[in-house]
């Protein structure tokens, strides 16, 4: 498995990383329709806190267009499996910069494609590049959805308590369990 960046037009300081079966890579205007079909998934959308459902118009135009500008506090990768074969984009994941060298973790994969670890591998990834350079990554699941809690302890996330998260498809404040990784920095 190759971890290094790999060269391309891409918004400023933000690489693209080989996983194994994909590329981990930045957003790209292609993108929007693939991502506006998965999105519209209300299954998808009640699994991560901020994708409405009914997704509006625009709203990925708009994520894409943010995730391109230089000030941005987050980092969103399209995990690209078109080099293996597979679809353009199977699934997004993010980290978005807090402060004390410490990043928020966030990703979810389309539903034709859960359970086959495309998760696991984009977050080990993007832990083993370390483009935050960060020494603490927080993470949360919904507590209905096991399989991301699974992720977050596969890739060595420790569990730190319950919480709560508004969810934009719920309109609800949904109960979430709460992991932290250190990093060796």
């Amino acid at each position: 498995m190759q971890f290094g960046p790999v060269t391309s037009m891409q918004p400023v300081g933000q690489s693209s990383y080989h996983a194994g079966r994909f590329i981990l890579r930045p957003l790209r205007t292609s993108d929007t329709g693939l991502i506006s079909m998965y999105a519209s998934d209300p299954v998808l959308a009640r699994g991560a806190r901020s994708i409405p459902h009914p997704l509006p118009a625009g709203v990925i135009e708009a994520m894409i267009a943010r995730a391109s500008q230089a000030d941005r506090t987050e980092d969103i990768w399209a995990m690209d499996g078109s080099n293996a074969g597979h679809a353009e984009v199977l699934g997004l994941v993010s980290l978005v910069r807090m402060d004390r060298a410490q990043s928020e973790v966030f990703f979810w994969v389309a539903p034709g494609f859960w359970n086959v670890g495309f998760a696991t591998e984009a977050l080990r990834t993007l832990l083993t590049a370390n483009p935050h350079a960060a020494r603490q990554y927080f993470a949360e699941s919904f507590q209905d959805n096991p399989g991301s809690a699974r992720v977050l302890t596969n890739c060595g996330f420790d569990y730190l308590g319950d919480a709560e998260a508004f969810s934009l498809a719920r309109n609800a404040v949904v109960p979430t369990w709460t992991y932290m990784l250190k990093t060796g920095l």
